[in-house]
């Protein structure tokens, strides 16, 4: 398996930020995706049968790299995967930024980068 870097762009709500990052730091990143996205399915699923859903345990995703990524959602406070979104915070010696993305824009850009780096 190649540990080889390329570019991961990332879309953001007023433009976009490219980083290295390994294809496994990015399936890895989708896999912590794909369980924050059952957990709010679980959250979803208990407001709309009127029951107090059980409260889910916050993703939070770390890769260090050329750059720090740090990936964060709360589950319990969005009511669908659709409506949900991503804190992120990019950071090395120099620079930091940290904004919200939309779930399901970062999990296109995830795919995105796989089907590039295949």
């Amino acid at each position: 398996m190649s540990m080889s870097s390329s570019q991961f762009r990332l879309n953001l709500p007023e433009g976009t930020v490219s980083f290295s990052f390994t294809p496994e730091s990015a399936r890895d990143l989708q896999g912590a995706i794909a369980s924050l996205m059952d957990s709010l399915k679980v959250t979803a699923q208990g407001a709309g049968s009127g029951n107090k859903p059980k409260p889910q345990k916050p993703m939070e995703y770390r890769h260090t790299g050329e750059v720090f990524l740090e990936v964060f959602c709360n589950p319990n406070i969005w009511s669908s995967p659709f409506a949900a979104k991503v804190l992120i915070t990019l950071r090395d010696d120099r620079i930091r930024l940290s904004t919200e993305v939309a779930l399901t824009r970062m999990t296109d850009d995830i795919a995105q980068y796989l089907k590039d780096n295949a």
